[in-house]
């Protein structure tokens, strides 16, 4: 399974480069030897990269001039999963059931929403919890401490 990671936003001078808007906290995704897909399949290899005004200005192999940066121009960027134990994924959570710290069942995740806060597991019966509140996670199951009176909301 391949994550979006992010998106070549424009061509950048005339030797190739071009602009990639990552949609990942993770820089490594445009680090020199990383390899990224895009959305018609085409295979490419980071040779080079530099933080550019909250983007990235990113070289290709094989990708030598202007016209091959163009080419580029709107193409999401895939990559595979990183593997890190200590951090919760999007694509992880979803599908997993929810119980509290007393073991009874809340539900199962349909999605997470974005939140300046916390971001929020959403259950399929539409109640929100905070991912801040997650306590414990096995395989296809999360466990949540949540206060008192916030599932009654």
């Amino acid at each position: 399974m391949l994550l979006e990671v992010g998106r070549v936003a424009k061509a950048h001078g005339l030797k190739g480069e071009v602009v990639v808007e990552l949609v990942t906290e993770r820089f490594e995704r445009v680090a020199p030897g990383s390899r990224l897909t895009t959305g018609s399949g085409l295979q490419l290899e980071v040779v080079a990269s530099t933080p550019h005004h909250h983007r990235w200005i990113v070289a290709f192999a094989g990708v030598t001039d202007r016209a091959g940066a163009e080419g580029l121009h709107g193409a999401s960027l895939y990559a595979e999963p990183i593997q890190d134990p200590d951090t919760l994924w999007v694509h992880e959570l979803i599908g997993c059931s929810v119980q509290d710290g007393a073991g009874r069942p809340l539900g199962n995740v349909t999605a997470v929403e974005a939140n300046p806060a916390s971001d929020l597991l959403v259950l399929e019966d539409g109640v929100l919890i905070p991912v801040r509140f997650v306590t414990g996670r096995e395989a296809g199951l999360l466990t949540v401490d949540v206060p008192e009176g916030l599932l009654e909301l």
